[in-house]
């Protein structure tokens, strides 16, 4: 025969949840605690707060206490229940009180993983984190599925539901190619999406501390992937250790990717262009909506993400429809201005129609080509991206923004030039070995399985790859500039050249470029350099601190002591926190000093940045500046005058305001 004890644990747990269940065992325990001295009455005092205890709230007993002291009359039916229970053995006259209990208790205290949203209800799951409480709310809809004839156009708000809506799991990633370049290897798979691949995705996430907070500064994270692929689902970017250590809300959405998210024939209604952009907005009018319900302020919102998600969040802060949906901003290496982020309305509509060539749908009427790429599979769209440019693109991206006259009304220069930007605070920055990630997807001598030790010769080669239909000449000047004269008989000379030519000229020069452009007017920018290479990176040595890799320390992942890091990079992780959400909730990352530092203003004239890293952080200025002024100003007049036989991809060429600006600098 079962105990009645054990019987009753569940009962109580199945009628009243785990949090009571967990207050009642402790009254189970002692049986002497919940049978007074008075003719064996049961010590409903004590029942009582050792419940309040569990509850942890005042404001909890005393509803309760209210409800259970209401005057008889109003229970009569209750009581009926309760002199019939008189008559009952000890145990089960509290089993009795208990049901009647837990049914007052359900009233009066509202579930904390449940919120009320615009569109619903819906229910998340409590995560014990670092000693804590986190509310993780996983998979709530923002936007209705982008299929059949909503595929390529903006997002349309998802609509609402009767019932609670179970968000405890992360839903659908939005369709795209896995990379395969090396199977079974953790530090791609670490990148690949966790969930399901579908084209209904439109989803986001909200992690809240407990207990729920009141006007809590929130983050938006908007992941990278180069606009062709990623995932909120990937653990790297789990915001429950943000949100646990600084009190903060995160929050992350899935947006589209691809041709999917970026196949555009600008002036088109059904195919505007910038779907995955609008997808972002349309997530952070979700946030403006609704984040009040969890605990957060809409007035405090800072929006942060990593190469295509900082370019992102450079996309944002061009677009004047953006401005009221955010406070801030974060970028983590990436700029609308670097080459690959940004193409013309132009060469948008070319690649297109390149597209539905390959898939051998009719390209003169416009809608029957729209209707034919509507009814491809996601499939085969994405795998026959790679042929809209006819030569070897090192960043493997095809579907980017472009002019659409609406979110993105010029190009990103020319918009920074004419001051059409949101006047704000932003943190901004850079790790040290930017190339290296790309480098090892198809140049010849480059892998992660060697040291990648390349002579001249190859590294003239990786040059003509990296850089296709620009002359000889602009090679050749490209190979004056990076070669250290002094050691250039080193191994390892022309690896790092490398790596230093393909970092400065898509990643660090156009960060401190838009950094510079946002500084000029008087807005305040703080710059960071990340040089700590982590101790779990599955990455050989050669290659550094790569691009991508400070965001573990961002989101808090060396805090979990089970994973091993270092307790150094505990200590950093912990600073970067720090810094990240103080500048979120004040504009200032200087909110605690770590290590007597101060992170100083960077200025378009002085351009002090802080460096970042296991050992005392410095203080230093000019990141890359000659380096910076080769791409800016000499580059783009060596293309110019050479014009290599085919025009050279146009965002290679610079304006000559832009060129004129810069040179005065």
């Amino acid at each position: 025969m079962i105990p009645f004890r054990t019987d009753l644990r569940f009962s109580c747990n199945l009628i009243a949840g785990s949090y009571l269940g967990r207050s009642y065992q402790t009254v189970l325990n002692y049986p002497e605690l919940w049978r007074s001295g008075d003719n064996n009455k049961l010590n409903e005092k004590y029942i009582f707060m050792t419940i309040c205890q569990e509850l942890s709230t005042e404001i909890h007993c005393w509803k309760i206490s209210r409800v259970l002291h209401l005057k008889k009359a109003r229970f009569s039916h209750l009581n009926s229940i309760m002199v019939w229970a008189n008559g009952m053995s000890v145990c089960a006259r509290f089993l009795v009180w208990l049901l009647l209990l837990c049914m007052f208790i359900r009233k009066v205290v509202p579930e904390d993983n449940i919120i009320t949203t615009k569109k619903g209800r819906v229910r998340g799951t409590n995560l014990q984190v670092l000693g804590g409480t986190v509310t993780a709310f996983l998979g709530i809809p923002y936007g209705k599925p982008p299929v059949g004839r909503l595929r390529f156009q903006k997002p349309e708000p998802f609509e609402s539901w009767s019932g609670i809506w179970n968000a405890t799991k992360h839903a659908n990633s939005c369709y795209q190619l896995i990379d395969t370049t090396y199977p079974g290897f953790p530090g791609t798979e670490m990148w690949n999406p966790k969930t399901n691949l579908s084209e209904d995705c439109l989803y986001l996430n909200v992690w809240i501390p407990s207990p729920k907070p009141k006007n809590a500064t929130v983050m938006v994270w908007i992941y990278g992937g180069g606009f062709e692929t990623g995932s909120t689902s990937l653990p790297v970017y789990d915001g429950k250790f943000l949100a646990r250590v600084e009190r903060v809300i995160v929050v992350s959405m899935n947006y589209r990717t691809g041709a999917l998210g970026f196949l555009a024939l600008p002036g088109n209604k059904e195919v505007p262009g910038n779907a995955g952009l609008f997808d972002q907005r349309l997530a952070l009018q979700w946030v403006q909506e609704n984040i009040a319900s969890f605990g957060g302020n809409p007035k405090s919102v800072t929006i942060f993400g990593e190469s295509a998600g900082s370019a992102s969040v450079s996309y944002h802060i061009l677009s004047p429809k953006s401005h009221p949906l955010f406070t801030r901003a974060i970028m983590q290496s990436g700029s609308a201005t670097a080459p690959w982020a940004a193409i013309t309305a132009s060469e948008a509509r070319r690649r297109t129609v390149a597209l539905a060539k390959q898939l051998q749908c009719p390209t003169s009427n416009e809608t029957e080509l729209i209707l034919c790429l509507q009814d491809k599979e996601p499939k085969d769209i994405l795998e026959n991206e790679v042929y809209v440019v006819n030569y070897f693109s090192l960043l493997h991206i095809y579907f980017c923004p472009t002019v659409d006259g609406d979110f993105l009304v010029d190009m990103p220069e020319t918009l920074i030039e004419n001051g059409v930007f949101k006047q704000t605070q932003i943190l901004v920055g850079v790790n040290k070995d930017e190339g290296t990630s790309f480098l090892v997807y198809g140049v010849p001598g480059f892998s992660k399985d060697s040291d990648s030790l390349i002579n001249k010769t190859q590294f003239e080669v990786a040059l003509t790859l990296s850089f296709p239909q620009v002359s000889q000449l602009a090679i050749e000047s490209i190979i004056f500039q990076y070669t250290d004269w002094e050691n250039e008989q080193k191994p390892e000379h022309y690896r790092d050249a490398m790596d230093d030519v393909i970092g400065d000229y898509h990643i660090i020069c156009p960060v401190m470029e838009f950094a510079k452009k946002i500084a000029e007017v008087g807005n305040n920018v703080f710059f960071y350099f990340f040089e700590h290479r982590s101790s779990k990176l599955p990455w050989p040595e050669w290659m550094g601190v790569m691009h991508g890799y400070e965001i573990e320390f961002v989101f808090g992942l060396p805090l979990e002591r089970r994973v091993n890091y270092t307790k150094a990079e505990e200590i950093l992780s912990r600073s970067m926190l720090r810094y990240w959400a103080s500048f979120a909730k004040t504009g200032n990352p200087n909110g605690t000093l770590i290590n007597g530092t101060r992170w100083p203003v960077f200025t378009s004239t002085e351009q002090k940045y802080l460096t970042l890293n296991t050992d005392a952080s410095e203080v230093l200025t000019k990141l890359r500046a000659q380096q910076c002024r080769f791409w800016n100003i000499f580059f783009p007049k060596v293309l110019e005058m050479t014009e290599a036989p085919g025009q050279p991809p146009e965002h290679f060429l610079m304006t000559a305001s832009k060129r004129n600006t810069l040179e005065g600098q």
